[in-house]
């Protein structure tokens, strides 16, 4: 049987996910972020089930280490080894899949409060008052200095309570998340304050739908697009932060490397041996980049303006 639209010369209707991936695809510094983000996924997930060295062992034997620290790239270590003679590839993988964890427990930490705040905030008039300059509040403190001293007053309780490396990891997660929700809060509040007097809302709010339904069926679908944006750059954020604390000593232990640790442990060596502060580095920016294209390119796949042009 002959398809109607064949018949009838039409073409067959296209689905918003088709469009979406089309638009996101033509970009073309988004699909190099892309590329780059999965070859860095792909280097700490995968890489260190085919290089099977410990970049925390340390050797026992002293002379040995000794003999061994602060290489060059050989065919034994790659990229070189430490002051301690650890493999520098290894860290580099184990220190990349914790900055990738940080950043993405992290976003989902702050998007989760923002898009809480942002949807209450914009939906209930008589809450957007006490909210908004909430988040204000939290917009003009020193975030550095806040998170330097919550770091500072929590680090140890919870190192004791569940360990040196699941206490930190928890409270840094948790400390930038708590403290990055206020760009995602706005942009929320902004479309929730549009998307509730649309038709299809007060169409339902006309019928006695209740709050929390037109909530969930109606206000959250429309305003995903922009959280989803907020979230790319949110990961890039929480990347950066946690490589400042580490970089500053604060963050996590010396034996639990980060790519911001790494580069605070090569600071001392930067002048002899560069190499141990360019890897990290490098590897920071490119997820850092990386995800900011990604982010420019869902933003313009996520907008019908521009997806219809």
């Amino acid at each position: 049987m002959t398809d109607i639209s064949t018949a009838t010369g039409l073409q067959a209707p296209r689905s918003l996910r088709r469009d979406v991936w089309d638009q996101f695809r033509s970009h073309k510094g988004a699909m190099a972020g892309l590329i780059v983000l999965l070859l860095l996924v792909a280097f700490v997930v995968i890489g260190p089930m085919i290089w099977r060295l410990d970049g925390s062992a340390v050797n026992p034997d002293a002379a040995a280490m000794i003999k061994g620290r602060n290489k060059g790239p050989s065919w034994a270590h790659p990229l070189g080894t430490d002051q301690l003679a650890r493999d520098m590839l290894a860290r580099l993988m184990a220190g990349g899949k914790v900055s990738l964890a940080v950043g993405m427990v992290a976003m989902f930490i702050s998007m989760t409060i923002g898009t809480l705040i942002g949807v209450l905030a914009g939906y209930f008039r008589r809450l957007d008052g006490v909210l908004m300059r909430m988040t204000d509040l939290f917009l003009a403190l020193p975030l550095l200095p806040l998170l330097l001293v919550m770091v500072m007053l929590f680090r140890d309780a919870l190192a004791r309570s569940l360990g040196p490396e699941a206490g930190t990891f928890l409270l840094i997660v948790f400390a930038i998340g708590m403290t990055s929700w206020m760009q995602a809060a706005r942009i929320v509040r902004g479309q929730v304050l549009a998307i509730k007097e649309r038709e299809f809302v007060l169409a339902a709010r006309s019928i006695g739908t209740p709050a929390r339904r037109i909530i969930l069926r109606h206000i959250l679908p429309n305003v995903v697009s922009s959280v989803m944006v907020a979230a790319t750059l949110g990961i890039a954020g929480a990347i950066i932060t946690e490589s400042v604390l580490s970089f500053l000593g604060l963050g996590f232990p010396p034996d639990f490397p980060t790519w911001g640790r790494l580069l605070y442990d090569g600071v001392e060596y930067m002048q002899l041996y560069p190499a141990r502060v360019v890897y990290p580095g490098l590897a920071i920016s490119l997820t850092v980049l990386s995800v900011n294209y990604i982010g420019d390119g869902l933003r313009d796949a996520l907008d019908p303006r521009i997806r219809g042009r």
